[in-house]
Formats: C-alpha cells, structure tokens, sequence
C-alpha cells in the first residue's frame, strides 16, 4: 500500500465527524490518560499500605460494585440533567474522590472512598455515549463510536506505563496525577463541549438545543426494563462481556497454573492492546456499514472460540494467538454495540438505555472474576475456555434471532425514520 493510500485512508476514517466530536473525543483522551490508580491500586494496598490480598480484592470490587450503582443513576441524569452537567459533576467528583483516597490510611475509609470512585467515574459513560449518538449522523455513528473506543485503549496503553513509572517514586503522586488530569477533562468540556440533548429547552435545559418531538412518549426506567427486545440485547452483551473480562483474572490465573511467568502474562495481554490501537480504525472502516446482526454473531463466534482456543495453548506464542482471536471480536463487537444501542433507543431515553448497557459490562466484571476462578477451582481452565465457546455460540444464536430485519446503516428501530442530529448549543465562555 502507498504512501497516499495510507494517508487517505486515514483522511476518509476521521472526516466527516462534526467539530463537537473531536472535542468529546480529545476529552475521552485526556481522561484515559491519567487513568492510573486502577492500575496500581491493588499493589498500593498490599506493597504500600501492607494490607492482605483478600483485603485489595474486598476494595476492587468496591470500586466495581461503584460502577455498577452509577451506571443506571448516569444514565437517569444525562435524560434528566443533559450530558454536559452530567459529565462536569463525574468529572469533577472523580477528581475529588481519587484525590481523597490517596491521602487515607484507615481501612473502612479505603474502602468507603474507594466505592465513591467507582460511582463517579463511571457515571459519565451513559453520558459521553449519548452526547455521540445526538451530534452523530446515524450512518457515521459506528465509526464516531469506534474512534472514541480507540481513543479509551490509546489512552490507557499509555497511562499504563506511566502508572508504573509514577508508582516507582510515589503512589500518592499517581492518585494526585489521575485527580489533574481528571478536572483538566472536565475543564476542557466546560470550555469546548456543548449540550446536546434533543429536548434540552423543553426539560428546563438550555437555549438552542432543539426540542425532541412531541409524539414520542415520556422515558423511564421501567420503559427500559420492559422494552423486550432491547432487554435481550442487554443479555447478550453481557454474556459476550463474561467471555471477555475472563482475561483479567482467569487467564492470568491459568498461565500461572501452566507454568508461565507474570513477564509472559503481560506480553500475551499485551497484543490486545497493541492490536486495538493498530487495528480498530482500518477495522471499522471495513466494518461500519455492515449487517450488524451478521457482525455481531461473527464477533460472538470469535469471542467464544478465541477464549476456547486456549484450552490448546502450551506456549506463549499460542496464547497471544488466542489473544489475536478475541481482539478482533472485541474490535468488532464494541463500536457496533454501542451502534445498535442507539438505534433500539429512543431519542429521550438515551441515556437510560446507554446507562442500563453499561450495567450489563459492570456487573460482568464483578461477576467473570468470581465465576472464572470458580470453575477453575472446580474443574479446571480447560473446562472454563469449553464453556467460553458454549457461551459464545449462545450469543451468537441469540443475535442472529433478535436482529432479524434490522438494516446495516440509519434509521431507527422498528423501522421509525431518525431525524437528524439536531444543533448543539454553543457552550459559555469560561468564568
């Protein structure tokens, strides 16, 4: 490939996206990049702080259960509040909290703050996603989504090394560092990122947000819960969530069981990220206006026998292989995900239903560690990664059969035309 091919690949995958955009993006960026006490936090309880093993895992799940509770309390916000002030009070609480929680020693503290991190700084997400969705054009969403996931892995590929640089010298420096970067996030979306939500102007928002249209029905979290189909894809996106987040423990926990070295641990995992940073733009280009059903079914496929494969693996060349499998689903399945979430949802639930697809990956990482290390426990990791190819193949299933009829670009569920994204008002000048 030529130099000019390459160079208008690259003008092809980011034009076209709206200047709001970039900023929310540049915000996601600058967030990442100082996403660091998640990093080091269990070794700052035991090395630092001289706490037990069991007593790190006690606040990791804090921290986790936190993301749980906010992600349907930040989706109810970004409908209620909009997706500016929402993101501004995370943001700023974040910064707070984990500012805070570098300071404290006493353990019921630890684990008290620990849980207030957790709950702000995931309940920006139902916000960030929706903020998309509104200033998006339908056919560009799956392209905007998968640059801003891009824009989370590049961020925390790099925030990884520095963590362990920063931590080398002063965990307290790291919690002060992620605390910075964190309020310069909320200062740059204060300054550069405008409203965007559809009826801001009729839900007591602000001036020049458009209106949503007067014939769709009043949204609520029971509209979520008994919205059925939208219900189901909840339940495939976790399952395809359990499948993935079983690289985090168990898969670490099974390379030592074999044999292998933390050093190798981290060069397997290594490739995922690597791959996504490489990978997700040219990927999605191919991708974006594609069956999503079809794409959605494959990425399932490629999860479940990605993590199979590895009940195969005897060295650590065949484990990064495994690893290339399963990247390419998850390169795949997130922005076309996050795609078809918009696309069930209605224009004023969309913070809602973003809130209640990010429960799904929220309370997949409480519950993947636990039924991981469970099955290993009990039967094996060979049993594990077989019933990671079952799972995978009941997604798959459940996909093909609820996403019959849904066309590959714009235009909403149930055949309803979208308008389109409506004009974001200007934000205020600062001070």
């Amino acid at each position: 490939m030529s130099v000019a091919s390459v160079r208008r690949a690259a003008r092809e995958s980011v034009s076209g996206l709206p200047r709001e955009f970039w900023w929310l993006w540049t915000s996601t960026l600058v967030n990442r990049l100082g996403a660091f006490v998640s990093i080091f936090l269990a070794m700052f309880l035991t090395a630092d702080q001289g706490r037990s093993a069991s007593y790190a895992g006690l606040v990791g799940s804090l921290l986790g259960l936190g993301s749980v509770v906010s992600s349907i309390g930040g989706g109810v916000m970004t409908d209620r509040l909009g997706r500016r002030p929402t993101m501004l009070v995370a943001q700023a609480s974040t910064a707070v909290s984990v500012a805070v929680l570098g300071f404290m020693t006493d353990p019921v503290a630890i684990a008290v703050v620990a849980f207030v991190v957790g709950m702000a700084s995931n309940a920006s997400r139902p916000a960030v996603q929706a903020m998309i969705a509104d200033i998006v054009a339908p056919a560009d969403r799956v392209r905007a989504f998968a640059l801003n996931y891009w824009a989370i892995n590049l961020g925390f590929a790099i925030s990884s090394v520095a963590a362990g640089l920063v931590a080398r010298y002063s965990y307290l420096l790291g919690f002060l560092g992620e605390a910075a970067m964190t309020l310069a996030c909320a200062v740059l979306v204060f300054v550069k990122v405008p409203e965007s939500r559809p009826d801001g102007a009729a839900a007591g928002g602000t001036k020049g947000a458009r209106s949503a249209r007067s014939d769709e029905p009043a949204v609520s979290m029971g509209t979520v819960l008994r919205d059925g189909r939208y219900m189901a894809v909840v339940g495939l996106s976790f399952l395809l969530a359990l499948i993935f987040m079983q690289s985090q423990v168990a898969l670490p926990v099974a390379m030592t069981e074999g044999g292998f070295s933390t050093t190798d641990y981290g060069l397997a995992i290594a490739v995922n990220g690597v791959l996504i940073v490489a990978l997700q733009i040219p990927v999605t280009r191919f991708i974006e206006h594609r069956s999503p059903r079809r794409l959605l079914v494959v990425a399932s496929l490629l999860g479940g026998y990605g993590f199979g494969l590895t009940a195969f693996a005897d060295s650590l060349a065949v484990y990064a292989l495994t690893v290339c499998v399963w990247t390419l689903a998850e390169i795949i399945s997130s922005p076309t995900q996050m795609g078809l979430v918009v696309r069930l949802s209605p224009v004023q639930g969309r913070g809602r239903y973003q809130g209640m697809a990010t429960l799904a990956w929220a309370v997949a990482a409480l519950v993947a560690p636990v039924a991981g290390g469970t099955v290993i426990d009990r039967f094996g990791a060979g049993a594990l990664w077989a019933g990671c190819a079952v799972v995978g193949t009941l997604a798959a299933g459940g996909y093909w059969a609820l996403m019959r009829g849904l066309t590959p670009a714009g235009g909403s569920a149930g055949g309803a035309a979208e308008p389109a994204a409506p004009a974001v008002e200007q934000p205020a000048t600062a001070g």
